[in-house]
Parts: structure tokens; sequence; C-alpha cells
């Protein structure tokens, strides 16, 4: 015995290569059920608070997906505040943050409402969100 620091003989490591051969050579998830695959992370990092609220997206009577302390609306510009400052390091003062989304396609009315931001540091996206006056949602425990 040449290496003894092995943990698997030579019939397993043949086997435990044949399935793991797919991923390896395919470049790809190899999984036959979609549902197990990871969802894509979207790509579009458009917030425009000026915009015209889009009617599709939220309705009076879908209630369920905001938590207590914050409206439907309070939610979606949340949402896409977040795609917006996706890839920030925080914390992050406000120089930090305009300087990352000036270099992306951000619509102009989210820059506009970044620059009113005061001028200090931001622990997280939650502040920056809150300082936005966003709605903060309330904790049940």
């Amino acid at each position: 015995m040449a290496d003894k620091s092995n943990k698997h003989g030579p019939m397993r490591d043949d086997k435990l290569a044949h399935q793991t051969e797919g991923m390896t050579r395919g470049g790809h998830p190899t999984h036959a059920e979609e549902w197990k695959e990871t969802e894509p992370v979207s790509e579009n990092t458009a917030w425009d608070p000026t915009a015209p609220a889009d009617p599709t997206t939220i309705t009076s009577s879908r209630q369920e997906g905001s938590p207590p302390g914050m409206s439907p609306a309070d939610v979606e510009e949340r949402s896409a505040l977040a795609r917006t400052l996706t890839g920030v390091r925080w914390p992050a003062t406000t120089k930090d943050i305009l300087a990352h989304v000036s270099d992306g396609d951000v619509p102009e009315g989210a820059v506009a409402a970044l620059e009113t931001l005061p001028d200090r540091e931001y622990t997280n996206l939650a502040d920056v969100a809150e300082e936005l006056g966003y709605g903060k949602e309330d904790h049940r425990f």
C-alpha cells in the first residue's frame, strides 16, 4: 500500500467518478426535475421611484406578501431598491452608494432619490430604505 490516506478503495473511487461524470463534463446542472434547479437571479436593476406604478404588479386585494408595518407598494419599491444596490459592500457611505449606481444603467429618478440621502454611513439596505421613507416591517418576536 503506497498511500494509506485514502478513504475509499479503487472500486469506490471509480463508482464516485462515474456518478459525477455528468456534472464534470456537462458544465450545467444535471437535475432531471426542474424544481431542484436553483432559481436565476434577476439582472433587471432598473429602479425609478418617479415612474408610474404598474397596475399589474400589486393590487389592493393582494396583501399576503406584505409584512406587518409595510404596504405592498413599500415591498415592491424596497425590492427594486435592493436589485439596484446589489453588490454594494456594507457598511457604505452615501458616496459609496452613489458611486455604485453611477456605474450602471440606473434610471435618473433612482439616482436623484439616492442623492437626497444624508451624508453618513449606512449599515445595510434596510437602513437606506428607512432613510428613503419606505415602511419598516414590525418583528413578531
